[in-house]
C-alpha cells in the first residue's frame, strides 16, 4: 500500500492523464521508491487504484528494467552488454564482476549486497564499456578498473 503522501501524488498524477492507465509509469516509479522494488502484493493494489488488471501491470513491470520485482542488492550492477560496450570488451567486465561478487547476471549475493543485471544500451557508447551502479555510470572499463571499483564498494 502507498503511504499518504505517495498516494496523495499518485492522485495528482492521475489528474494530469485524460485515463489512469496512463498513470501508470510514473506511478509504478513511486512505489518502487518506497519500498525498493514492486512487490506483486504493491502490483495488485496498483491495479486496485487504476482499474487496470494485474497482468498489465505486471507485464510492464518485468518489460522495463528500470522497474523490479524482486529486492535488490545494496549496490545493484547494471552491466550493459550492448553493440559497443560488448564490441570493447564488456563480456570481460561482467565475468569480473561474476568473480568479485559471486553472482550472475539476474541473481542478488546471498549476503544481500550485490545484485547483478545485464541490460541493453544505457547511452554512453562514447564510453564503452560502462556499467552503472546505482544511478552512477562507470565508463571506459577494463577488468582491473572494474575490479578496483567493486573492491572500494566492498
Amino acid at each position: 500500500m502507498l503511504t499518504e503522501e505517495n498516494l496523495k501524488k499518485a492522485e495528482e498524477i492521475k489528474k494530469r492523464y485524460p485515463e489512469a492507465k496512463a498513470a501508470l509509469l510514473p506511478i509504478l516509479w513511486i512505489a518502487q521508491e518506497q519500498e525498493g522494488y514492486i512487490s506483486e502484493d504493491m502490483m495488485k493494489y496498483l491495479g486496485t487504484m487504476l482499474n487496470l488488471p494485474f497482468a498489465h501491470i505486471l507485464g510492464v513491470v518485468s518489460f522495463y528494467t528500470m522497474y523490479h520485482d524482486k529486492p535488490l542488492g545494496h549496490y545493484h550492477l547494471e552491466v550493459c552488454t550492448n553493440v559497443s560496450c560488448m564490441l570493447r570488451g564488456s563480456d570481460k567486465i561482467l565475468q569480473t564482476i561474476e568473480h568479485v561478487c559471486g553472482v550472475k547476471p539476474g541473481q542478488t549475493s546471498a549476503d544481500g549486497k550485490w545484485t547483478v543485471n545485464e541490460v541493453e544500451c544505457m547511452g554512453a557508447c562514447g564510453g564503452a564499456p560502462m556499467i552503472a551502479i546505482g544511478e552512477e555510470y562507470y565508463e571506459n572499463l577494463s577488468p582491473e578498473k572494474t575490479e578496483e571499483l567493486l573492491k572500494k564498494l566492498s
